[in-house]
């Protein structure tokens, strides 16, 4: 790529004014000054390998803001966003579309982690293996090596409808342990080698910000190989860095690993040195001593839902047996492995596994290292025992220092201060430019808050069955369209319960969507195919979900949402602020709060003829000093004080529909 021949700013204005070629290019293109505000931002840090912490509200345009001023520099630069689907519509629709626009041929590349290629020599495995669980995992299996035969990239997401939580998806993709490497049949057919070789070549890269952690800490999916060949690296969706960094910045034991291991060692075993070792001994120990490990880590609960975080201090005593066990079945597969490794190029590979396995086992025996916090993730699959740091302050300004190159960190939500605290002081970025741009959205003429103040406290009983009946009222004034929003899954079928009877005693017919009822996709699909619908959902559903136009124009948040105050890492958290002489509920679970807010509320308007109601389930909104700040981190809408308002508010909204 060349440089513009004429300053970058005046390139990145020109292309944003109403006759410039994104509007040539697009008749529905809107000009925004916010958007050209931002875009300069990004061009000036640019221009001087600077760093820019930039909040964009709601309606901005911030990819364009961003992507414009990258194709227009002419720099190698690196692209991170959230998640996987985020990835695709950048690269897919988003950047084409942009380079076309504005005349900037580029080579571009997408780069995601290994679970998400094929690997042909696993799926060959897979066929002849015989291991498949059910009839539906064959059918699955079937298709992938159907599709197999065509695909160029590898990347699964290509095959439509396979569930990403599939069995069959472990059992024909590599990991960094399982990877033969060199020694691997189909090396020159492997898929993640390509897909590394064109990130190489690559004047953009596109990766998602789980997959650049992870590879700055194992240097395994060629991000840390990239990163100092880039002029320039930008991360969107940046509010969610510093979880997806204290994830996979640290160490990890997973029981899900172990059990691949002994599964992969029978097999070769097996395969190819039957009768020389006790494969099937060796096999059933380590899967014991694994399944007592996950026994365990679990303690009393024997049903979970979701993934919980447990306090490894709770746990820390009776994990030590296990642990030791496993190491012990781990030392002896190894020696098992090693003894045949002339037979197969898999056993030199099943024995690195088997030690580092053994390792993390008395890595976990052993007391915790400086400076780390540990924890247990709990999901209905496999417990993971987690030792990371608290943040990732260290990592970003060692990557900083290492190579002159600009920085761009941009989100809807970094805080509820001009300082942007909240994000910066997490990150290490307090001597970052920060910026501020908020929504060219009409909040104050087309949006209300509602708190109501007949709500019981949010620790009441009756609260989830009074935020499910004040619900139905709302949907059933504005005819469905609506979203309510938990801080805990815990609280969903109770809300839905008490929705679909207050619905019933209204005598209004609404379908009623419940998170882990089906897919996420499928349920959203549901709902934004048909009218009379409320979706009740937690976590995933706070965030990266569009519903433009009239088809959700009712938000109610049950309560506000805090840190949970037992999480492992909050705790660690409170105890390191306590420790700087800072005050932990306002420096933390406040902001904390109030970014999760602006999240959540940020599902309600998505275009400029948007309109709908917010409603606060939580009366310590109206009741406590906190409820100001919150309130005055959303946008600007209109406060109701009764239900009677915002009934007529909806039916207001339902008649103009």
């Amino acid at each position: 790529m060349n440089e513009p021949q004429d300053g970058l700013a005046e390139a990145v204005a020109r292309a944003f004014s109403a006759d410039g070629p994104l509007a040539q290019a697009d008749p529905g293109f809107i000009p925004r000054p916010q958007q050209d505000e931002l875009a300069a931002h990004i061009a000036l840090a640019l221009q001087h390998r600077g760093t820019l912490v930039a909040e964009a509200g709601t309606g901005v345009g911030k990819t364009f803001a961003y992507l414009v001023p990258l194709l227009l520099s002419g720099r190698r630069a690196l692209v991170s966003t959230a998640t996987k689907s985020l990835q695709d519509q950048l690269f897919l629709r988003d950047l084409p579309r942009l380079a076309d626009a504005l005349k900037t041929p580029l080579r571009l590349a997408l780069l995601k982690g290994r679970a998400s290629y094929l690997c042909r020599w696993r799926l060959q495995q897979a066929q002849t293996s015989g291991q498949l669980p059910d009839r539906f995992a064959l059918r699955a299996l079937n298709r992938v090596a159907s599709w197999a035969q065509a695909t160029r990239s590898g990347d699964l997401a290509e095959i439509e409808g396979l569930d990403e939580r599939s069995p069959v998806i472990p059992l024909v993709t590599s990991t960094r342990d399982n990877c033969l490497g060199t020694e691997c049949p189909e090396h020159r057919a492997c898929h993640v080698m390509q897909a590394r070789r064109e990130a190489m070549a690559a004047d953009l890269v596109v990766v998602n910000h789980h997959l650049f952690f992870a590879d700055l800490a194992l240097r395994d999916s060629g991000v840390a190989e990239l990163l100092p060949t880039v002029d320039a690296a930008v991360f969107d969706e940046a509010h969610q860095l510093v979880e997806a960094g204290v994830q996979f910045l640290g160490t990890t034991l997973s029981t899900g690993v172990a059990l691949e291991l002994a599964r992969d060692l029978l097999a070769a075993g097996l395969q190819h040195a039957r009768g020389l070792q006790a494969w099937a001994e060796l096999q059933a120990g380590l899967e014991r001593c694994t399944r007592e490990l996950r026994l365990v880590a679990s303690g009393t609960l024997r049903e979970v839902r979701g993934t919980l975080k447990l306090r490894w201090e709770e746990r820390a005593d009776e994990l030590l047996a296990p642990l030791q066990a496993l190491a012990e079945a781990a030392r002896a597969a190894g020696d098992a492995a090693a003894a045949v490794a002339e037979t197969s190029p898999e056993f030199p590979k099943l024995e690195q596994r088997a030690r580092t396995l053994a390792l993390l086992a008395g890595r976990f025996a052993q007391e915790a290292e400086p400076g780390q916090v540990r924890w247990i993730d709990l999901t209905p699959q496999q417990a993971r025992l987690v030792e990371s740091p608290l943040d990732i302050r260290d990592m970003l300004t060692q990557q900083r220092a290492a190579s002159p190159k600009a920085w761009v960190f941009t989100s809807a939500t970094l805080g509820d201060d001009d300082d942007l605290s909240w994000f910066t002081a997490t990150t290490g970025l307090e001597d970052a430019v920060r910026l501020r741009v908020g929504s060219p959205f009409d909040y104050a003429a087309h949006a209300r808050l509602w708190v109501p103040s007949k709500m019981p406290l949010p620790n009441a009983p009756g609260h989830p069955a009074a935020v499910g009946a004040l619900a139905a009222r709302c949907a059933a004034a504005l005819g469905g369209r609506t979203f309510v929003l938990t801080t805990t899954l815990r609280v969903l079928p109770q809300v839905a319960q008490a929705l679909q009877a207050e619905a019933a005693a209204l005598g209004q017919e609404l379908t009623v969507l419940v998170q882990g009822s089906e897919p996420r996709r499928a349920l959203l699909q549901r709902y934004g195919d048909g009218r009379g619908c409320v979706l009740v959902g937690s976590a995933s559903f706070w965030e990266g979900i569009d519903m433009p136009g009239d088809a959700l124009q009712c938000v109610l948040i049950d309560k506000l949402p805090f840190p949970p105050p037992g999480d492992p890492l909050v705790e660690a958290r409170v105890k390191q602020l306590r420790e700087a002489g800072k005050n932990p509920f306002e420096a933390y679970f406040v902001a904390e709060a109030a970014v999760s807010l602006k999240q959540g509320a940020g599902r309600l308007i998505r275009t400029e003829s948007d309109r709908g109601l917010l409603v606060l389930c939580d009366p310590r909104m109206r009741q406590m000093g906190y409820g100001r700040r919150l309130i005055a981190a959303l946008p600007p809408m209109g406060l109701l004080t009764e239900e009677s308002q915002a009934l007529a508010w909806l039916q207001e909204l339902a008649w103009a529909h």
